[in-house]
């Protein structure tokens, strides 16, 4: 249980990743506050993941809203006594074009979510954690950073490179106060939006998903797409104290597919 006595808080949580990570900190024994926009979903998830009620908070948060992470936070606080841990899962990633395709207003999207929202959600938790003594931030980035897939999404790609950016400027600052910011890296994660992607290209191609799954994962040396709860995996162990030495890392989930 090696988050057991932490408050850990998590964005963008639903089907997918932020679930993930939120389901792999409630086992890991911590208390996790969820947020994302859709509150009812959220509602849904804390049920299934504690029916008592007594581990898992949900709070509905924008965090492109500077006044709602406050509130976002100052409610884990309120509930669970402090903040250990905040896992940015929270991303505008439905953005798809290259250089002639994407519009201002994807830009603009893509950074005010993805770079300018994490520092928001970053600002409002860090004073809480300050209190703790120290903390950890997880940000979650994107291959596609640095490895353009084949469905060009160069402002969501350009919006995640330049969060890596940040980390760095984060961790230097944010060090001396004993906080961490750590960012993980997926590669093409086996959850709902890429189950749907390999369904609707394999009916769009008139192939097999066999076919498109082999395409995909032809440069992962393991052969096999990260599950999303691989991924949360290695969230989880940047939020507790086995990498109390751990900061400004990226650490890549991708199978093989970028080495070094």
């Amino acid at each position: 249980m090696i988050l057991e006595g932490k408050t850990v808080v998590v964005s963008g949580v639903g089907p997918g990743l932020g679930g993930e990570v939120a389901r792999v900190a409630h086992r890991d024994g911590a208390k996790v506050l969820i947020g994302a926009r859709n509150e009812a979903r959220l509602r849904e998830i804390a049920e299934q993941l504690d029916p008592s009620g007594a581990q898992v908070e949900a709070c509905a948060v924008d965090i492109t809203d500077a006044e709602a992470c406050a509130a976002f936070i100052a409610r884990g606080e309120e509930r669970f006594g402090g903040i250990d841990a905040v896992v940015q899962v929270a991303a505008r990633d439905a953005l798809f074009g290259g250089l002639d395709t994407t519009s201002s207003d994807d830009w603009h999207s893509a950074f005010e979510v993805n770079v300018v929202g994490t520092m928001k959600l970053v600002q409002a938790a860090v004073p809480a954690m300050k209190k703790r003594g120290g903390g950890s931030v997880v940000l979650i980035g994107s291959q596609s950073f640095r490895l353009p897939p084949p469905n060009k999404q160069l402002a969501y790609a350009s919006s995640k490179g330049a969060l890596m950016s940040a980390m760095y400027h984060l961790a230097a600052e944010l060090g001396p106060a004993r906080i961490r910011v750590n960012t993980v890296v997926p590669t093409w994660m086996w959850g709902p939006p890429v189950q749907m992607y390999v369904g609707w290209q394999a009916k769009e191609r008139g192939v097999s998903k066999e076919e498109i799954l082999s395409e995909i994962t032809a440069g992962m040396p393991l052969g096999e797409i990260p599950a999303d709860e691989d991924v949360a995996e290695v969230v989880g162990f940047l939020c507790s104290d086995r990498a109390r030495m751990v900061t400004a890392q990226s650490i890549a989930v991708d199978a093989g597919e970028v080495m070094g």
